[in-house]
Order: structure tokens, then sequence, then C-alpha cells
């Protein structure tokens, strides 16, 4: 995930570069308020905010960034309320005191993953994480972070409160899911009563792709689909977004079932892909040649693509790849201005983590 961190002061600013050191693996881009910073430190690598505040964290969370405010709550606090939408869409966003002491998500902290970077960066730095998630609190089962972690598009959003407030309350809740889609082994946490499936009675959580099976409470349905791209070198975003709309509406799938967009390590940086990734809030895999070209299947081969990437089909076999073991197509590639496209089904399954 990319993190965008604005700071106001120079002290803010010498944490905002203690953080990117110590972050490595992501994506970090470095911004700041300060008009000290703009006229006596300013650098390629720090980037001074000549919009309010507030537009700038609209910018950020509309390309689906994490938000790390170096400074008072408050600030924050006022830049993004114009822009919150709900749980399952919003950017996560953090805040820390300028000595760095303490990190505090305030938004999105289970669905967004605010909570997992505050984590991060508090392993990282020596901050205190200050976690006010009940769930987390009182170490409890959190539905929310069940359905990301194995991958299920949660339907009706308003009923995790009701399953939370039932765990809070120290409730037994009941939960039903496809036979066989549980691992083997997983240890079913306290408090979670399994009910067999299709279930006889309302349920508290249901688990199942199937759409003719309803049992009332907070429902849960697999993101099956994994959408296998190419594309030409700056190929244009929304030209890329209407082609993916356009097959995924040809198949019958909503963007909620897809579970990632693959393709080869070369298109890495491609804006159009990451968008749509970013749009979609779902992960972009990427794969190199040799990687693609180990996958097994009937292809349609190309030379000329062979030619420019080393291996000679792109995304029928990222979306294989991508699914892991006993995927299938369900749409073969398909060619049009610049940019090919495929989708695979994922076998899927749900596991249990007690920590």
């Amino acid at each position: 995930m990319s993190i965008s961190i604005i700071s106001f002061t120079k002290r803010g600013m010498q944490l905002s570069e203690k953080i990117v050191k110590t972050l490595d693996d992501e994506t970090v881009s470095v911004f700041t308020k300060c008009s000290m910073i703009k006229e006596a430190d300013r650098t390629d690598f720090i980037k001074y905010v000549e919009e309010g505040v507030g537009q700038w964290a609209q910018e950020q969370m509309a390309k689906k960034h994490a938000l790390l405010f170096i400074g008072a709550c408050g600030i924050a606090v006022r830049a993004i309320a114009p822009y919150i939408t709900d749980k399952l869409h919003d950017s996560p966003v953090l805040v820390m005191d300028e000595n760095g002491e303490y990190i505090i998500p305030i938004l999105a902290g289970h669905m967004g993953g605010a909570n997992e970077i505050a984590m991060q960066i508090a392993l990282k730095t020596g901050a205190i994480p200050v976690i006010t998630t009940a769930t987390d609190l009182n170490h409890k089962f959190a539905v929310d972070v069940f359905a990301k972690k194995n991958g299920l598009h949660i339907v009706n959003k308003d009923g995790i409160a009701t399953v939370s407030s039932k765990v809070l309350a120290g409730k037994t809740i009941t939960l039903s899911v496809e036979r066989g889609r549980v691992v083997e082994g997983s240890r079913i946490p306290e408090g979670i009563e399994i009910v067999s499936y299709p279930p006889k009675q309302v349920v508290d959580i249901l688990i199942t792709a199937e759409e003719k099976v309803n049992a009332g409470g907070l429902c849960l349905r697999p993101r099956e689909y994994i959408v296998g791209m190419g594309c030409r070198r700056g190929k244009e975003p929304e030209k890329i977004a209407d082609y993916i709309q356009q097959k995924l509406d040809m198949v019958g799938i909503s963007k909620e079932q897809v579970y990632a967009l693959a393709s080869i390590d070369k298109k890495k940086d491609e804006e159009g892909l990451i968008a749509w990734c970013r749009n979609a809030n779902v992960p972009f895999g990427i794969y190199t040649a040799e990687e693609l070209e180990a996958v097994e299947g009937d292809f349609k081969a190309s030379d000329f693509v062979k030619e420019q990437v080393g291996v000679d089909n792109v995304c029928e076999r990222a979306a294989l790849r991508a699914c892991g073991k006993d995927g299938r197509l369900i749409l073969h590639k398909q060619a049009e201005d610049g940019m090919t496209i495929a989708i695979a089904r994922r076998e899927w399954s749900v596991k249990f983590d007690e920590e």
C-alpha cells in the first residue's frame, strides 16, 4: 500500500524521514506544509503542499493512499472529515505526534488496515501504537478483519456492528459456511458456533458464493475471480477501467467479486492498472516472465508478446498464476485497442486465526 506522510514543522519533517527509512518495502511519499521548510530545507524528496491540507487529503484519499499526519489530531480530523464515506471504502488515516512517541489510527483501522500500519511503524520506530477498536482492545473476534484476511466481500456492512456487539457482550455467534470451505485444522475461536450448511434458521454470519442462500444476519461472499491483464505502455486509465468493466459485465461478475488483478512485472508501474486496483480496493499481483512461463495450460500464444516481454501470453497465465492451485479460466484471452484480458476463478476457502 502507498503511504503519504504530511508534517507541519521541521521536527515533524525529520520524523517523516526517519519513518521512510524504516518502510523500505512500502511506497512512501513525503509532504510538508511548513513554509520554513519550503524556503530552507525543501528537496526533491520532500514535496511542499501548495494547496490547503483538506484538498491535499482529498487527493490522497482519492488515490486510495494511506495518510499519516505528523501533528495534532484536530488537523487530521478537519482535513479528512468531508471525504469520509464508509468503513469498507475509507482510506486508512493515522496521526503521530512530532516526537514520535505515539501513533494513532483514526480511520479505517480494520478494513483499511490502519491498525496494521500503526503496528508496523511502531515496531520499527519504537512508538507506542494507540489502538482504540473495541474488538482489538478486548482481544475478540473481529468479523471485518476475518473477512479481509480471507478475501471475503461484506455484502451488508450494517451487520458488522450487530455481530461485533454480540461478540463484545460475550454472547455466542452462529456461523454457517459452504461445506468443505473451512481449511482443515483451523481452530474455531471461542464464542463461535458452527451451524451446518445450508442453515435452517437465521445465523449471525453466512459465508457463501450461492446467492440463492440467504439466512439473514451478516452475509460474506468470496472474492472468487482474478482479472489477468496486459496493455500497451501508457494506456489511458479510463480506457482500462471501461474495458475491465465491460468484460466483467459480459460474464456477470461484479467488481466486489474480484480478488485481484494480475499482470507481468514489466507492468508494475503501469498507472492505468494501478489506478483500477486502487479504485477496486484489490491487490495488484505481478509475476516475472519465468513465473508466467511455468504456468501449465493451453493458452492463446503470441510471438509478438513473447518477443516483447519474454512470455507468449500474459493475461491468461497471470490470471491462473494468481489463482494458485485449481484455478480455471472462465474468460479466455480477449484483445482490443492495445489491451488483453482474461478472467479466472479461484478455489476459495476460509481459516480462523486466533492471533
